[in-house]
């Protein structure tokens, strides 16, 4: 059934509310840059961080009204209407707690880092029960109403590598405007606000708490916080795909089938299959990971 929503209203983002709210003294952000249209705010960020360094610190924020050639995992194409979603790329330069680079096995996690707190602000903010499938989605009544796409930015001087992460919400889109159908939005799912501005500073601010005290436990996901949790309890409570039969579909045309059981120290994704040997499937390997209810 398809569904339109003719009057509905798509205001541009408040750039100086933003700044002021997000960014320092009172944020926790170093820079707030928006455009109102740009190819990819992951490539564009990606190639500032290389061009300036210091201009371009840890928690930087690139934002964008659209985005015209945003992609998802695999090379995926992703675009939508202007301004009827939050497309937002994060700079990270991660440091732990003594000010020492945190190790870069570590950086396999941000994307989930990302998603469990894009989860947690749709919950707070919006009202809506968000989920997280691994390794990159939030899900949303089963759909998916936002990817996360996390890039490397490496140096040659030897410099520790950055992270340029990448979010886009579908907002106000209608079911007609969706890219695939089985993607939603926050207007579909009857969020209790459409409003970016809201929904972009609660995410982004989420995701710095949550960031600086995986950082500060040196990006050891099962190394507890603060409050008493960690990353790894986090994502069992938030991801819907550990404790489901999923079927892995990997780029050679093989596929593993299994119950997905847990994570290991790297994000990667642990499959007991019916004879009880495990799997380990790395992001990187895998083409889709689907709910599997057997034959």
């Amino acid at each position: 059934m398809s569904q339109s929503f003719p009057d509905v209203d798509r205001p541009a983002l408040d750039f100086d509310g933003l700044s002021d709210a997000l960014c320092a003294p009172l944020g926790p952000y170093r820079k707030l840059e928006l455009v109102e249209s740009t190819g990819s705010t992951n490539t564009d960020l990606a190639a500032w961080a290389v061009a300036d360094k210091v201009g371009w610190s840890d928690l930087s924020i690139l934002a964008a009204e659209e985005q015209t050639a945003g992609r998802g995992r695999l090379e995926r194409q992703w675009t939508a209407p202007a301004r009827s979603s939050v497309i937002v790329s994060i700079l990270l330069r991660p440091f732990n707690r003594a000010g020492n680079p945190v190790p870069t096995q570590s950086y396999a996690w941000f994307s989930l880092l990302a998603a469990a707190a894009l989860a947690e602000a749709l919950g707070e903010y919006a009202q809506l029960k968000a989920e997280v499938k691994w390794p990159n989605d939030v899900l949303v009544s089963g759909r998916k109403i936002a990817g996360i796409l996390a890039q490397v930015v490496n140096y040659p001087d030897g410099s520790p590598p950055a992270v340029v992460l990448g979010t886009g919400l579908n907002v106000t889109l209608s079911r007609d405007e969706l890219p695939v159908p089985t993607a939603t939005s926050v207007a579909i799912e009857k969020g209790r606000t459409t409003d970016r501005n809201i929904l972009l500073m609660s995410y982004v601010r989420v995701f710095a708490k949550r960031y600086r005290q995986f950082c500060d436990v040196n990006g050891d996901p099962a190394a507890e916080w603060n409050d008493g949790s960690s990353l790894l309890s986090r994502m069992r409570d938030v991801m819907v795909t550990l404790g489901q039969q999923v079927r892995a579909e990997l780029p050679d045309g093989k596929q593993i089938i299994g119950e997905a059981f847990g994570l290991d120290a790297y994000g990667a994704v642990k499959i007991r299959d019916a004879e009880g040997t495990e799997h380990v499937v790395a992001a990187g390997d895998v083409v889709h990971i689907r709910p599997h209810e057997g034959s």
